[in-house]
């Protein structure tokens, strides 16, 4: 993996941007027809955030872990796991299942916060990563939140329609929750529900 340049990396997030926005509409959209543009207006100019990871060979795997289970509490992240290797895993029913990496493409997770707006239609998914027994991977992460004017909180349509699973915050509160949480399992989820 060479050396990204900050334009590279400019260019690279702002195109992460769009990606979140497309996706963020077709959500809103299979939620109900009033609720995409309540949806985007929420993620207009909201912030974004990279990490990127770095996961050395472990020939003790079973006894090292590369990040413990928990779901992310951005509203979308966007994985690109740059060399190939694999090592995330998700957790169904309660059973981790690998997750193969497809040569450029993105793992979409949906995040606490999408979860919570659309009051439990989409959940956020249990995630973790394991190291590789005899491979270094390397991912990058984009997650994508609100703008900092947005209420954390299901939108209206969908409580009308199921009755409001989740507490309300406003987005200092929320990064409040988020600040003070544990990175495990659905900690944030857990403060949310009613």
């Amino acid at each position: 993996m060479g050396l990204l340049s900050g334009a590279t990396l400019d260019k690279y997030l702002l195109a992460l941007q769009e990606v979140s926005s497309c996706l963020l509409k077709l959500i809103g959209k299979n939620l109900g027809s009033d609720i995409p543009k309540q949806l985007t207006e929420v993620f207009e100019n909201g912030r974004q955030a990279v990490r990127m990871n770095y996961y050395p060979a472990c020939v003790n795997r079973n006894n090292a872990m590369g990040i413990t289970p928990h779901t992310d509490a951005a509203g979308l992240t966007l994985l690109l796991q740059a060399n190939e290797v694999q090592g995330l895993e998700i957790n169904k029913n309660g059973k981790w299942i690998p997750v193969i990496p497809i040569p450029a493409a993105f793992i979409v997770n949906i995040g606490d916060i999408i979860e919570v707006m659309s009051n439990g239609e989409y959940k956020s998914i249990e995630h973790r990563t394991v190291l590789d027994q005899e491979n270094e991977r390397f991912t990058i992460a984009a997650f994508h939140f609100p703008n900092v004017k947005a209420v954390i909180g299901s939108l209206q349509h969908l409580v009308e329609k199921n009755g409001e699973l989740y507490k309300t915050l406003s987005n200092d509160a929320f990064f409040g929750l988020f600040q003070k949480a544990k990175l495990e399992g659905k900690s944030i989820l857990y403060h949310m529900k009613l």
